[in-house]
């Protein structure tokens, strides 16, 4: 695709300290009408990227003060995943110093002398994978934020059904049989659970969006064991399940134990999840929550560990490594959205946590958690 195929003049950076170098890339780019800005050294082409991202950037590798692989590397550091520029390396030297290039992050080189339709080709090659990874994230962005959106809305409608359906079964409008009752009972239960499905997708794409603020404080999460276990003791009886909470080697430590900083209504909603997890798939035995402080040495610190074990179905090998990734259902029939243990990732790595599972079929899974104390 040529210039005049595209709505948008497209911008390259050239970056050499020989000007005709420089005079000779300008030449032959601007006749294919594409907008050239030139720099003779690296540190001003870092300042030019930072204040302006060109499109695409041609880049000597040899030139005095920091070279090219220098510039790359720093050019890569300063946009991260914000911004795609793909870098052309221009080098007469061997392989080895392509290798290089490649490995600090550029994306294709040509050799000196380089062919002029050589050059406007791999140009042209460079500035198609921009256009298209820029389209992609385009799509990507616009998908979010109709995901929110949607979600947002079905709120309304949901909160409204669900009081109307409380309504009906409190006989507010008139007397209805106990067989009526039972079916509005069915279907409040199927509300609250798309209600909740709803609640989840709306909090990932916060997340996800990065307009999620955590409420900073210190939370303690012996206690907030505790009051999950209370609130999911009646799933556990009605499955003849023994739900246990170990907090014993908490119990012998000071005051702070059990204590971390972070978001009190997030952290539980992790543990929620997680004990309503390993209570949906586990028909006999028992689910123990044990609470834990392990010192870090290496950083001078200590870690709260959270281990959720059932004895459940388990978890098939292959399955561990994607279990928390958006919308993967696992292979069980009572299998969910997908989105539950996403979202408990986002919410621990939030908190600068790691969440991981270790399973055996047939046997059961034990879910571990542990999050920074950072209490000074």
């Amino acid at each position: 695709m040529s210039v005049s195929e595209t709505s948008k003049i497209e911008r390259i950076l050239a970056v050499d300290d020989t000007i005709d170098n420089l005079i000779l890339v300008q030449t032959i780019l601007e006749s294919e009408g594409y907008e050239i800005d030139l720099v003779s050294d690296g540190i001003t082409a870092i300042e030019k990227v930072a204040q302006s991202p060109p499109d695409l950037i041609l880049l000597d590798v040899m030139m005095p003060g920091i070279d090219g692989y220098e510039v790359t590397r720093r050019i890569r550091d300063l946009l991260g995943n914000k911004n795609y520029i793909p870098i052309l390396l221009i080098t007469a030297f061997h392989e080895s110093s392509v290798v290089e290039g490649l490995d600090v992050g550029a994306d294709d080189f040509i050799r000196k002398p380089f062919d002029t339709d050589e050059l406007l080709a791999r140009v042209r090659s460079l500035l198609r994978l921009k256009r298209s990874l820029d389209e992609q994230k385009k799509m990507a962005r616009q998908r979010e934020d109709f995901v929110s959106r949607l979600t947002h809305d079905l709120r309304t409608p949901l909160v409204a059904a669900d009081r109307m359906l409380n309504l009906f079964i409190e006989d507010t409008f008139c007397k209805i049989s106990p067989e009526m009752k039972q079916m509005i009972g069915v279907m409040i239960r199927s509300n609250e659970n798309l209600m909740q499905m709803v609640n989840t997708l709306l909090e990932v794409s916060r997340f996800e969006a990065g307009k999620k603020t955590l409420n900073w404080e210190p939370c303690n999460l012996k206690e907030t064991a505790q009051e999950v276990i209370g609130e999911l003791t009646p799933l556990a009886m009605d499955k003849n399940i023994t739900l246990k909470l170990d907090t014993h080697e908490l119990d012998l430590l000071g005051e702070t134990a059990g204590v971390v900083m972070g978001d009190s209504l997030e952290l539980r909603r992790v543990l929620s999840n997680l004990v309503g997890n390993a209570i949906k798939f586990t028909d006999t035995g028992s689910v123990e929550i044990r609470l834990a402080e392990q010192p870090d040495a290496s950083e001078n610190s200590s870690y709260l560990t959270i281990e959720v074990k059932d004895t459940g179905y388990g978890i098939a090998p292959e399955d561990q490594e994607s279990i928390f990734e958006r919308f993967r259902q696992g292979r069980n029939k009572r299998s969910g959205s997908g989105l539950g243990l996403h979202l408990s990732q986002r919410i621990v790595e939030a908190h600068s946590g790691t969440i991981g599972v270790s399973s055996v079929l047939g046997e059961g899974s034990i879910f571990t958690v542990r999050l920074p104390k950072n209490l000074d």
